[in-house]
């Protein structure tokens, strides 16, 4: 998935991903570790989908921080 699919996701979305995507990665670390994991790749690849997510969740939360900032700012200067 790539980042800009995940930027179109809305917040639930990409919190029901994130966990998927981390449950995901937990089977494949416990099938590594039997010696039975098909598609070591796999394990990379849901290593770099939950860090794109959590980037992108950071992203938008200093992005509202910031404009909660701007609002009060603009707020108290306006009185």
């Amino acid at each position: 998935m790539k980042a800009s699919e995940i930027r179109e996701m809305s917040d639930e979305q990409m919190a029901l991903t994130l966990g998927e995507t981390a449950k995901n990665l937990f089977h494949l670390r416990v099938q590594a570790q039997t010696e039975r994991l098909d598609a070591p790749s796999e394990l990379l690849k849901a290593r770099r989908l939950i860090a794109r997510i959590k980037t992108i969740q950071g992203q938008r939360a200093a992005k509202a921080e910031e404009t909660a900032a701007t609002a009060v700012a603009a707020a108290a200067g306006g009185n």
